[in-house]
């Protein structure tokens, strides 16, 4: 029998409604209210007030503007990179969903529509409105969804029903994931979204896996002379959930995904390109030679951490179980390591130190403490 499921999707919906009647009619926080599960879900409280603030209110009708010709083509244009890289990811997931009564949007970084797939009833005018290419589903224009939350809040989110802020966009359950591209810059989102049909929260960590797979394809598209797969010693390497790095032929980063900017904060530093010497404690070049042996190499942070990297060429498929590195001689400590690779930017500038802190990143002064000179 499906009582208790029953009984507890009434109260689920009775929760939302008391948590709506605190915010838009009384004006409390949901905190003030004792409703289980809302701890982590202030991100609805802040988007229902984002919209209240805009001079939305709940009982308005949702137009579900498309963009004007000119402008849904400029977004499709600018959309094009994205589109392609997760039109394969899209295929799978529309597979994996199909029996579930939910489909796939994804729009770019604004919340306009750029694709769909999936089960998706054309007959059924609530699915044929939000699945339009070029309609607006931003929270400015749609009021709360998981399409504007994703967008404000950069996390994966859950949204049922009338936790969607308009009554015209109640009959809605949505799943969200924010895309990140290879500069690490937000470019949209995706969406999984189910019309008058069960809730299904587990859709958060699929929707959620499918945007890694997303951005790792994006990633990969970029110009790059060596793709580095990292992880975490004891982990393996050589699926969705590796890091990517992609590096061009003088060793500077062209593009990372997510993951691998989550392991290696210097990748988060604003402004200018990267080079690998400023991630990794050991001579870049050994990268590249790694490549050539289809090993897996243990890598150095300048944190002191270690990460195992996975070196590749363009296109080079991976090996069902990589060969783990030959034993290396004992690495130099992390001190003097970093005073050699110092030294060695010092003599690749032919003794312009100026020039050797340039390319390090850092200022003269740090390179002359470093060598221990008394040179001004």
């Amino acid at each position: 029998m499906n009582l208790p499921h029953t009984a507890a999707a009434q109260q689920r919906l009775a929760q939302i409604e008391q948590a709506r009647h605190a915010v838009m009619r009384e004006g409390r926080a949901v905190t003030e209210v004792a409703l289980d599960g809302w701890a982590d879900r202030a991100w609805i409280e802040r988007s229902w007030r984002r919209c209240l603030a805009n001079g939305q209110r709940p009982d308005q009708r949702v137009a579900f503007d498309v963009l004007p010709a000119q402008a849904r083509r400029r977004a499709q244009e600018a959309s094009h990179g994205l589109v392609s890289a997760a039109r394969p990811v899209l295929d799978k997931l529309g597979r994996a969903i199909a029996n579930t009564r939910y489909f796939a949007i994804l729009t770019d970084a604004r919340g306009v529509v750029v694709d769909v797939n999936g089960p998706i009833d054309r007959s059924d005018r609530r699915a044929q409105l939000i699945t339009r290419i070029g309609v607006d589903l931003s929270e400015r224009s749609v009021g709360t969804t998981a399409i504007g939350a994703v967008l404000a809040e950069l996390q994966p989110v859950w949204l049922h029903r009338g936790e969607h802020f308009f009554h015209d966009t109640s009959m809605y359950s949505c799943a969200g994931a924010p895309l990140f591209g290879p500069d690490g810059q937000c470019v949209g989102m995706l969406d999984l979204t189910g019309i008058d049909t069960a809730e299904r929260p587990e859709l958060k960590h699929l929707v959620a896996q499918s945007a890694r797979s997303i951005e790792n394809a994006l990633a990969l598209s970029q110009p790059h002379s060596l793709l580095l797969r990292l992880n975490w010693p004891g982990r393996t390497l050589g699926d969705d959930a590796d890091g990517l790095l992609c590096l061009d032929a003088d060793g500077r980063v062209t593009a990372a995904n997510q993951t691998a900017r989550q392991m290696v904060s210097q990748l988060n530093r604003p402004g200018g390109s990267v080079h690998c010497s400023e991630l990794f404690a050991m001579p870049w070049e050994a990268l590249f030679d790694g490549a050539r042996h289809d090993a897996v190499v243990e890598v150095p942070l300048w944190s002191g951490l270690r990460l195992n990297a996975l070196p590749q060429a363009p296109g080079q498929a991976l090996s069902p179980v990589p060969r783990a590195t030959p034993p290396t001689p004992r690495p130099l400590p992390l001190k003097d390591l970093e005073t050699e690779l110092i030294r060695k930017a010092v003599q690749d500038a032919r003794g312009n130190v100026m020039q050797a802190a340039r390319a390090l990143g850092i200022s003269r002064a740090t390179v002359y403490r470093k060598l221990g000179t008394l040179r001004g």
